[in-house]
């Protein structure tokens, strides 16, 4: 049925929901979970700026993707806690477009998005994740619950 399914996570409350959904469909159908997170540029001189006040402990910590990686070894942890294969994407830009991206570039079958930008007037807003993902997606699209 699905052999690969993409969820992604900002290591939101909502977004820890879409991803235990994805989990659960992941592990009752064997596929592989791809988990996804995007974050944005900084400019390197800020970086350099917080590098410099950190302890020389944790200066190593202090990049764009940090936070994103974050997001993402907990939501893994999540799947191998329940015995689901997963790997781990994370990409720099849009967050409708690294979920895409990956689902594309891994040839999966099933996006699971959470609906949250989608209620009220909000549904209608251009670049709401779960709205780009539903006209674009390579694939199926599973749209959950999540607020």
């Amino acid at each position: 049925m699905f052999n690969s399914i993409v969820v992604g996570t900002d290591g939101s409350a909502t977004a820890t929901v879409a991803v235990r959904e994805a989990v659960d469909v992941a592990k009752k159908v064997g596929a592989t979970l791809e988990l996804v997170s995007a974050y944005s540029p900084v400019r390197e001189q800020r970086l350099r700026e917080e590098r410099r006040g950190a302890p020389a402990d944790v200066q190593w910590a202090i990049h764009p993707r940090h936070e994103v990686e974050t997001s993402l070894s907990d939501a893994a942890d999540i799947a191998r806690a329940e015995g689901v294969e997963v790997n781990t994407h994370a990409r720099q830009g849009d967050p409708s477009d690294a979920i895409l991206d990956v689902a594309e570039e891994r040839g999966s079958d099933l996006i699971i998005v959470g609906n949250k930008g989608m209620t009220g007037a909000k549904r209608f807003l251009l670049g709401s994740v779960p709205d780009k993902i539903s006209h674009h997606a390579p694939c199926s699209v599973m749209i959950i619950r999540t607020t």
